[in-house]
């Protein structure tokens, strides 16, 4: 035997069947949602290729000819049990006597092919992948030698020949391998999409406790420092007072903060606001003081009056990561300078420290979750940082020296009463 058997009518008969296999994986994720999704569409994507095959056969010579009908019916049945092999073997039966007439021979035959292969269906869902490939090749040669040895037996006229050997005996075990090891193949992408996606969905959660988690510390650690200052002695009741007022509106940040949080996963168009940027850029400054005061941290400002569009606790939100991160990059003390400007139709903000600086990789990194330069950092605060600044159409740029220092530059577009009339909005996906 050599390769004058291999011809366009094998390839055919191949395509039909690889391409049903690959249209069931593509049909699978539609339809699964249908009672009895799975017996139907796997009847119908197998279906459909022995009837191609019959129609389009494999010509051995001028009185005879062979196609692969039997390997979309044993992996039909294998794969969906006995309910869909009888519906197949009804379809094969149908056609065979449609294009060629009735035969005794063929109904024996894919009969016992399709009794011994219903039988195994079920022992054979419950094997690996590796032991379904063996098996699924060992089993159509069993069946490939029991119907020869009938067709031998009841046919007065039926001879075994060279192209008999090699498309009953031989090609078939091959196509069966190569069909059954592309379809555990696609099973397997289509679990681990599955739990991939299950993955996503964990970590989407773990992102959020963990967001939670740090967002609040920024509140409650400007708690901590006011509740620190009230215990001097020599304090008035009307710095009390201030004192506890911040106190309260720390404890309200961090209330909301969660409820945002909480609402993440179930977005809702937020509130857009006006923001002027002297005031609240100077209110951050008071919240975040008590932390620049115990790390020997000087702040000061140099802000000029605008206005931009965007949600003011987020705003604050962001800010106030930007300066915490500022100070805690002068473990030993320092300055922290913030100023602001508008120029043509954006406002700057800038923020300089003089401490120990970032590298060209940490600066790519920033705004990664869980990504910090800090050995206990998360990398979400900046990730809100990066959010916040998305959302308000702006851009950040970080410019730094290891060990002199970085200028972080927020630009964001000035709220202008044209910009409402021409129809610009601002994106409030958060």
């Amino acid at each position: 035997m050599d390769f004058k058997y291999i011809n366009s009518n094998i390839l055919d008969n191949l395509f039909y069947i690889l391409v049903s296999i690959f249209w069931f994986f593509v049909l699978f994720d539609y339809v699964k949602k249908f009672k009895n999704y799975k017996k139907t569409l796997i009847t119908t994507c197998t279906g459909l290729p022995i009837i191609l095959c019959m129609k389009f056969p494999i010509y051995i010579d001028q009185y005879c000819i062979h196609d692969l009908r039997q390997i979309p019916l044993i992996i039909g049945t294998l794969y969906g049990g006995w309910p869909v092999g009888a519906a197949l073997l009804m379809i094969l039966l149908a056609c065979r006597m449609a294009f060629y007439g009735f035969n005794f021979l063929t109904l024996i035959v894919y009969f016992v092919i399709f009794i011994a292969t219903a039988l195994f269906s079920t022992r054979f869902k419950k094997l690996n992948k590796k032991n379904r490939l063996i098996t699924s090749v060992l089993l159509t040669i069993f069946l490939d030698i029991v119907t020869t040895w009938l067709a031998v037996n009841i046919s007065t006229v039926f001879v075994v020949t060279e192209a008999y050997i090699f498309y009953f005996l031989l090609l078939p075990p091959v196509v069966m391998f190569f069909t059954v090891y592309i379809i555990e193949l696609l099973k397997d992408a289509i679990h681990i999409r599955s739990r991939m996606v299950k993955f996503e969905k964990m970590e989407v959660v773990s992102q959020l406790a963990a967001s939670i988690s740090h967002e609040v510390r920024n509140p409650l650690t400007v708690v901590k420092g006011f509740v620190e200052l009230l215990k001097a002695p020599d304090l008035s009741q009307e710095v009390k007072e201030q004192y506890i007022q911040h106190v309260v509106r720390e404890l309200n940040q961090a209330e909301s903060i969660i409820s945002d949080y909480l609402a993440f996963a179930k977005p809702a168009t937020e509130k857009v606001e006006t923001i002027l940027i002297e005031r609240e850029i100077r209110s951050v400054i008071e919240i975040i003081k008590p932390l620049a005061n115990m790390n020997s941290v000087k702040i000061t400002d140099q802000l000029l009056p605008g206005t931009v569009l965007g949600n003011i606790n987020h705003f604050r939100q962001g800010f106030l990561n930007l300066m915490k991160n500022g100070i805690e990059a002068m473990p030993h003390g320092g300055d922290l300078h913030v100023i602001s400007f508008v120029e043509k139709n954006n406002i700057t903000i800038k923020i300089t420290d003089n401490g120990v600086g970032m590298s060209k990789a940490q600066i790519n990194r920033f705004g990664e979750p869980y990504y910090s330069s800090k050995e206990k950092g998360t990398g979400l605060g900046s990730m809100v940082v990066v959010k916040t600044i998305q959302t308000m159409n702006g851009k950040l740029e970080i410019d730094s020296v290891q060990n002199e220092g970085t200028t972080i530059t927020v630009t964001l577009p000035a709220y202008i009463q044209e910009h409402v009339k021409r129809g610009i909005q601002l994106k409030t996906e958060f």
